[in-house]
C-alpha cells in the first residue's frame, strides 16, 4: 500500500488530502506512480506539470526515486515567499 498525501493546490483541485494506493508491481518509482495518477483523468493532469515537488517517507527527493511498498509519498508544487 502506498501513503498518498496532496498539498496545496493540488489537494484542492483533485479534492483529495490523503489516499491509500495499492501497491502495483509497475510502480518503481514516483514517476511511474505519479504517471498512474495522471492516467485517472484531466484533473489530475495537474500532477504531470514541470515543477512537481515530492518526498518520499518525509524526505524531498526526485521522481527518479525507488518507490516501495508501504512508502509515504506527498506531492505539492512549489513553495513561493515573499
Amino acid at each position: 500500500m502506498i501513503h498518498l498525501q496532496l498539498f496545496a493546490r493540488y489537494r484542492e483541485t483533485l479534492g483529495v488530502e490523503h489516499e491509500q494506493i495499492p501497491w502495483r508491481d509497475d510502480f518503481r518509482d514516483l514517476r511511474s506512480l505519479r504517471d498512474a495518477l495522471v492516467q485517472r483523468g484531466a484533473a489530475w493532469q495537474v500532477l504531470d506539470e514541470t515543477q512537481l515537488m515530492c518526498a518520499r517517507n518525509q524526505t524531498m527527493c526526485s521522481l527518479d526515486e525507488t518507490l516501495e511498498d508501504g512508502d509515504e509519498i506527498a506531492f505539492f508544487p512549489p513553495v513561493t515567499g515573499g
